[in-house]
């Protein structure tokens, strides 16, 4: 799940200086758009000539589409840290676990989450909660299914859920704002995964991930349940590698597939003491100032990956939940 965070901020900032084009969308040029208008109507129930109406004030952006030829993830792994794990964002954050403490205990009881996780995902995603984003959804969502080809057919399929989730919440589609992906609210979901997975964690009758910090952190916890959290076992390590059997490793995918064990035969092993030989891990690499930074996923880190699928996001995601747990449990206001 592709979601917006601090570097859409940098990056729209940077971009509405020297872009503001914009065009109402024309439906008959679009041939992708008038099949989704047809499958709103046919399968979904939806009026035409409301979907007509409602395209028809949608905006093409161009800064949408420059943004997403910019993503910030292609930046240095020590540049990209730095955006995130600092003493200020995790000291935001330790006021923000003493500030839902209760809400994040429920979460961890319900869920099996931990609750610095959660806190440290709402913080990257949203500054926690502060910065949801500032673009109509139905802008960017048009704009991305209709004019970045490359990922056209996805954008399009969260256009259309986006749709039926405006209708499902009683909302008007014209109101609701997000990140130049399409992500929405605290926790910064596309409109499938906020379907899927946003859960009425304040019990007020409605998953409301704009407004309710509450369902923001229940659904969070909800989403890495149904990936696959394991509570207490350990996201990273920090890797010691000898010998040149262990390179081929590190073109491996994020998930872990050997134990630490069939690791040692190829010159890997972790640094933790406390780590059981069974327990799962995929070596993976950050290049650091003085030559690569060598690290252990497990499968809590895979988890992380599958709320944005970055390696980079991963590991700023564990680095700061630790910093704002240390926070946290040592009475930093």
């Amino acid at each position: 799940m592709k979601h917006p965070n601090l570097i859409q901020s940098v990056l729209i900032g940077i971009v509405l200086l020297h872009s503001t084009t914009a065009s109402a969308v024309d439906v008959s040029l679009y041939p992708q758009l008038q099949v989704l208008i047809s499958t709103l109507h046919t399968k979904h129930g939806f009026a035409e000539d409301q979907l007509h109406g409602l395209f028809e004030q949608a905006e093409i952006k161009q800064h949408i589409l420059d943004i997403m030829n910019r993503p910030g993830e292609a930046r240095p792994w020590l540049e990209y840290r730095q955006l995130f794990v600092t003493v200020p964002h995790a000291n935001r954050g330790s006021r923000f676990w003493r500030q839902y403490e209760d809400v994040l205990a429920r979460a961890q009881k319900e869920y099996g989450v931990d609750p610095a996780v959660i806190v440290a995902i709402i913080g990257i995603e949203s500054q926690y909660g502060r910065n949801a984003g500032r673009i109509r959804t139905i802008d960017a969502l048009t704009t991305l299914g209709l004019e970045y080809p490359r990922r056209g057919s996805f954008f399009r399929s969260e256009l259309l859920q986006f749709i039926l989730l405006a209708r499902e919440q009683r909302l008007d589609p014209l109101d609701i704002k997000g990140s130049y992906a399409g992500a929405i609210g605290a926790a910064q979901f596309i409109p499938s995964s906020y379907r899927r997975y946003a859960v009425d964690f304040d019990g007020d009758g409605r998953a409301d991930l704009m407004h309710s910090r509450a369902d923001a952190i229940g659904s969070v916890a909800n989403y890495f349940h149904k990936h696959g959290w394991k509570l207490g076992e350990p996201i990273s390590s920090q890797a010691y590698v000898e010998g040149s059997m262990y390179a081929w490793l590190a073109n491996l995918d994020t998930r872990p597939v050997l134990t630490l064990k069939q690791l040692e035969h190829y010159g890997v092993t972790a640094v933790e003491a406390n780590r059981p030989d069974n327990l799962r891990a995929s070596l993976i690499t950050f290049d650091g100032e003085d030559g690569p930074i060598y690290r252990l996923s497990h499968d809590n880190f895979y988890v992380i990956t599958r709320y944005n699928n970055n390696r980079k996001y991963a590991m700023a995601v564990y680095e700061l939940s630790e910093m704002i747990r240390e926070r946290y449990n040592g009475g930093v206001q």
